[in-house]
């Protein structure tokens, strides 16, 4: 048998205010971030333990309810008399012996409020005079004594009641006998349920008295292997006699201990607050994916493909080439360059210089012309955006796979912003300093050449006027009006040449700083439109995996 100091020290459970209220907002948490994507019966029996622990606290006194449940024939109620010092629990001579609730309240603080909450009709305060031997050496103010219906009774009515009380009770006084402690009913249905419960759970071996001591303390010890089993190695279990008062004094001092620390409910509730965590964890995962765009080069090219970004790209790049030509292409064919339509304007893309740009960048106005994506190209967008979900959803449970794949949006929505993303992409459309200095070069050229061909001309109508002019200076062989011509039409061509291979590079460079605008703009797009809603489903995923691992205890 347990001695009294180690009885105290067992139902004695304390738990801080602090750790409970981390563990009830918990809890609270995850029922809150987790929703519609928790289990609605699970979800149900959450939302019940916090109203419950709610209730509970919310009444006034410090009273611990203890209930003394069993199966028919235990003995409990006549260990409740004992406990009590008289006969308010009258056993029956027919099964089930007990079948209604029976309250002995000790103590000066009201209970009605608790009574009524746990609707038990027969109440009995102790008063001091009227307490038992047991009750001389030992203070039990605060103490509720609750004797319950059979737990195996053949009426249901009977066992939904002791059902309902045990569920709100604080302390559990589990009463078996030699012949039943092994009962399947007892360990299954309960105690193995209670694993959360072990510190305000007591098992009591009672009739002790119909054996010898050695086979009393081997059932004993058979029954503290059984609640290991049942997950509860720490439970103690006392030997007890109702009619020899075998025990009945350290079961006593455990109950006093349990009222004396006013904690109990705070245990009791803790337990509960923490099975419905442990309920509630396994459909919630151990991690969350981490989605980031701009990392996801097959996505961002999906969307570019489907948003034109390669036909707007060969545009930017035939406009710069477009631009530059009109700049510092060769003179006689440049004013040809006029005639050909604006390159942007072809596909519905139009400039507008922009203040904030400095003047730098154009941006592109209204709805472009481009063409619908293809079906090869809608198709890239769906398997695309089908890994991402797939890869967001590795690791999480059934329900939250499916809504993290359910989240990206319809292709019309996303096709829209994607276009309105390319049209308002601001394009560099400054001139480069080498077109000035070209064109200088190509009009330099023009004027030695036109120049020349003055000359000439001058030349030619002396001649037919028989003006005497002077001698030509001549280079070499030549005479240099028409080296001038020559020289300026050849030179102006040849910097033309030099001016297109020039473009050639630059159009590439525009290229990829253009490419490189919209990369950025369609991310943007796959984050807030496409990832934004997948993103909101694993934060609340992870509020809820950690609200439960506070409700848990675990940091």
């Amino acid at each position: 048998m347990f001695g009294r100091k180690e009885r105290v020290q067992v139902l004695e459970p304390t738990v801080a205010g602090s750790e409970f209220t981390v563990a009830v907002e918990g809890l609270m948490g995850a029922v809150e971030a987790g929703g519609e994507l928790l289990p609605p019966e699970e979800r149900r029996m959450a939302e019940a333990v916090l109203t419950k622990a709610a209730t509970r606290l919310a009444f006034t006194g410090k009273h611990t309810v203890v209930a003394l449940a069993g199966a028919t024939g235990s003995g409990k109620s006549t260990l409740f008399n004992r406990l009590v010092g008289e006969e308010l629990s009258r056993p029956g001579q027919l099964r089930p012996t007990t079948t209604s609730i029976t309250a002995a309240i000790w103590g000066s603080d009201p209970a009605g409020e608790l009574l009524d909450w746990l609707d038990v009709p027969q109440r009995h305060y102790i008063e001091p005079m009227r307490r038992g031997r047991v009750e001389e050496d030992m203070v039990r103010d605060g103490l509720v004594l609750l004797d319950l219906p059979d737990v195996d009774s053949h009426k249901e009515a009977h066992r939904a009641e002791a059902d309902r009380v045990l569920a709100q009770t604080d302390v559990f006084v589990w009463v078996t006998d030699p012949q039943k402690y092994a009962d399947a009913i007892l360990h299954d249905e309960y105690l193995a349920q209670a694993k959360n419960h072990q510190t305000v759970t007591l098992v009591v071996l009672n009739q002790a008295d119909r054996m010898r001591l050695v086979e009393a303390n081997a059932c004993r010890e058979d029954l503290v292997r059984l609640l290991a089993s049942d997950g509860l190695p720490h439970a103690p279990v006392l030997l007890t006699s109702a009619r020899t008062g075998l025990g009945l004094e350290d079961l006593a001092v455990a109950l006093a201990g349990a009222a004396r620390t006013a904690s109990a409910s705070r245990a009791r509730l803790m337990g509960d607050v923490r099975r419905e965590a442990e309920r509630l964890r396994p459909f919630v995962g151990d991690h969350e994916s981490e989605l980031d765009p701009s990392t996801d080069t097959e996505l961002l090219q999906a969307l570019g493909r489907a948003a034109g970004v390669p036909i707007v790209l060969a545009t930017v790049q035939k406009d710069y080439l477009h631009r530059s030509g009109r700049h510092t292409g060769w003179l006689p064919t440049r004013w040809l360059a006029r005639f050909r339509p604006d390159p942007l304007a072809a596909i519905g893309l139009h400039r507008k210089a922009s203040t904030s740009q400095a003047g730098e960048f154009s941006e592109l106005l209204a709805r472009s012309s481009l063409p619908q994506a293809t079906p090869a190209a809608r198709a890239a967008v769906d398997l695309a955006t089908r890994k991402v979900g797939a890869r967001a959803a590795e690791g999480l449970p059934r329900r939250w796979a499916h809504a993290v794949q359910d989240a990206a949006p319809d292709q019309g929505g996303l096709t829209d912003a994607l276009d309105q993303a390319v049209v308002g992409t601001p394009i560099p459309h400054h001139r480069p300093a080498w077109w000035s200095v070209m064109n200088g070069v190509q009009w330099l050229c023009a004027l030695a050449a036109l120049g020349g061909g003055l000359w000439l001309l001058a030349l030619t109508l002396s001649g037919w006027l028989q003006i005497l002019l002077p001698e030509v200076p001549r280079v070499g062989p030549f005479a240099v009006p028409t080296v001038m011509l020559v020289a300026g039409l050849l030179a102006g061509f040849a910097a033309a040449l030099l001016s297109r291979s020039f473009a050639q590079v630059g159009a590439r460079r525009r290229r990829v700083k253009v490419e490189q605008l919209l990369q950025e703009r369609i991310s943007v797009v796959a984050s807030e439109r496409f990832l934004a809603p997948i993103r909101d489903l694993l934060a609340r995923h992870r509020r809820t995996r950690e609200s439960l691992d506070r409700a848990l205890g675990r940091r």
